[in-house]
């Protein structure tokens, strides 16, 4: 397993357009999220410049999980789409605290692979590291997030260091919570992750999107 992040723009077209693919196959084809989406790609408002993306690959350059971190300091999937599950309490909204979704590891060259893996396999728990020294080489010293319930004990007995931002509530019938997760000071590099390649963290405003953007779903399930 091989871990790269970077912007859009920083990826090859080539990986980009692996990840919009798998993101696809496994929240709108595994998951069954009803979101509005094109040719079998799937990317929302909140995929533009300043996005960073963390993606995980097999040996042979297949997408095996992703993940991608945005700013708080700009529009982000909890202030805009789940602003109710933190009860009347503002978002979020600070330079070093950024936000984790389209969390997912998937392999799909795996027959025995069920929704299940996205929360259990080794995968996941090297993505979420990877993803957390991303953060940090950003400048951050949070993550929040939105996540079924069932991922808080995952997270805890992962040994990460969670906090609820608001009791779990229901939302289309399926229990989701805020959460956000500390971000350890200058994590090492794990064994396989590529150099970082987005250098600095992104101060400026989102350039206009150049590729199809499409709404966000208010999910049964979320990110974690």
């Amino acid at each position: 397993m091989k871990v790269i992040s970077g912007a859009a723009s920083e990826l090859s077209d080539e990986l980009f357009a692996k990840v919009c693919s798998y993101r696809h196959k496994v929240f709108v084809e595994t998951l069954g999220w009803e979101l509005d989406t094109e040719e079998g790609i799937e990317l929302d408002q909140f995929d533009h410049a300043g996005t960073i993306y963390v993606v995980a690959q097999d040996e042979d350059g297949a997408v095996i999980g992703c993940g991608r971190l945005l700013p708080t300091r700009q529009p982000y999937l909890l202030s805009e789409v789940f602003p109710q599950l933190l009860k009347g309490a503002a978002p979020p909204c600070h330079p070093e605290i950024w936000e984790l979704s389209r969390f997912a590891a998937m392999d799909f060259n795996k027959k025995s692979d069920t929704a299940l893996d996205q929360v259990s396999s080794s995968i996941a728990v090297k993505l979420l590291q990877a993803s957390i020294a991303c953060a940090a080489r950003l400048g951050a010293k949070r993550l929040v997030t939105v996540s079924p319930i069932g991922m808080e004990r995952w997270l805890r007995r992962g040994g990460f260091i969670i906090q609820r931002l608001a009791p779990p509530m229901k939302v289309d019938g399926h229990a989701l919570f805020a959460c956000l997760i500390e971000v350890q000071k200058s994590p090492p590099i794990l064994a396989g992750e590529q150099p970082f390649l987005h250098s600095q963290p992104s101060a400026r405003a989102p350039e206009p999107v150049h590729w199809h953007s499409t709404r966000s779903a208010q999910s049964a399930l979320s990110e974690a």
